[in-house]
């Protein structure tokens, strides 16, 4: 993997993220695709939006349909039948959030599937095994996402837990190579809540351990926004300049918006996905409800500025009668026009920077973002 900054504008830069499976201009959004699927949108419109990069999560995979399979299959990308990048998450953070049970020591952590309650393990050793199988372009470390609120203490031995935990990773990554015949690269988390020092602190150490890239983790989780944005700025400005920056589910478009113009290179969230399927688009002048009895007769499209295939072919009214109706095809163009918003935020950052133009640019779509949200669900 090979990470270039080619334009910066303060602390905010355009770069390329060159992988095995092509490149990825940054700053960049990842959709999220935790089971090899992107819901509500098919691999052939994922092309069309023109996705470089695609998510998928380790626990998920590996509890279904087990990684077994998939390294019979020839590993993730032959799979799911997907030829450009793919990022893999570690684990940890569905271990925190979904596990029925589990239990973290020094060595890793014993959870029981949210599925059907068998019994599992994961230490730092075999995630990295687990990461070699699915072969993804970027693999994760194991790490402890903390919980907020968090005391002090609690965020302290949890971050040095990470630490250790990443070191072991780092060791394992090193002895073994890959199942298949391209290169993966490996990314550090840095945790330690919304406590400045820790942050600083866990950047520091993780940078010293030599890592491909550093994900910015423990975040988005119930913390105040002023406090996610101070957060990131902490680790940014400890992280390498000539490595990529990776900020772990977020955000909405305001929240990209800000973490770009600290520093950050890339982004993942459910929310363009998620909201999609709830009817919930997100536009130019900010976000619509198209459950709302509004666009019951609005033949406008979703986006008169956006050229993407539901708002080329279909109005708000249409949308609205097939979320209404619960047909799939509503979601499905929902969350075209979702991704194809996000992907075109990414594209005029990029652009802005590259002109220095950016931190007014950023200030105008903000304003207008945060202006014009409609959230009524009047049917």
């Amino acid at each position: 993997m090979k990470f270039t900054v080619l334009h910066t504008e303060r602390i905010a830069r355009a770069g390329l993220l060159e992988t095995a499976h092509g490149v990825v201009e940054t700053p960049a959004f990842i959709p999220v695709g935790t089971q090899g699927s992107v819901k509500a949108i098919e691999h052939r419109e994922l092309l069309e939006l023109d996705a470089r990069i695609v998510l998928g999560n380790a626990y998920h995979l590996f509890l279904r349909p087990g990684i077994d399979l998939i390294k019979r299959a020839g590993g993730l990308h032959r799979f799911i039948g997907w030829q450009r990048a793919i990022l893999t998450d570690s684990g940890g953070y569905q271990v925190f959030s979904l596990a029925q049970l589990r239990t973290i020591d020094e060595n890793g952590v014993a959870f029981r599937s949210h599925l059907d309650g068998s019994l599992h393990r994961f230490t730092p050793e075999s995630v990295v095994e687990l990461q070699r199988g699915l072969g993804s372009d970027i693999m994760m470390a194991l790490d402890d996402c903390t919980p907020y609120p968090s005391e002090y203490d609690y965020a302290q031995r949890s971050h040095e837990l990470t630490l250790r935990w990443a070191q072991q990773t780092r060791e394992a990554f090193d002895r073994t190579r890959p199942l298949y015949d391209f290169e993966q690269a490996l990314f550090a988390i840095v945790q330690g809540s919304v406590f400045e020092d820790l942050r600083r602190r866990s950047a520091e150490s993780l940078v010293a351990m030599d890592f491909d890239g550093y994900a910015i983790g423990g975040l988005s989780v119930g913390e105040p926004v002023d406090l996610l944005y101070a957060m990131a700025e902490v680790c940014t400005n400890q992280l390498p300049e000539g490595k990529p920056r990776y900020l772990m589910g977020v955000g909405t478009p305001v929240n990209l918006l800000e973490a770009i113009a600290r520093g950050v290179d890339m982004f993942d969230c459910v929310l363009p996905t998620r909201n999609g399927r709830n009817g919930m688009v997100f536009t130019s002048e900010g976000a619509l409800n198209l459950r709302n009895a509004a666009f019951k007769d609005d033949f406008r499209p979703i986006d008169s500025f956006c050229h993407c295939y539901a708002c080329r072919s279909f109005s708000r009214a249409y949308v609205r009668h097939l979320v209404q109706s619960n047909e799939i095809l509503g979601l499905q163009l929902a969350t075209i026009h979702n991704l194809s918003f996000y992907f075109w935020l990414m594209q005029e950052s990029r652009r802005a920077i590259s002109e220095h133009r950016f931190h007014q640019w950023k200030k105008e779509q903000t304003e207008r973002l945060e202006s014009t949200l409609v959230t009524e669900n009047q049917t």
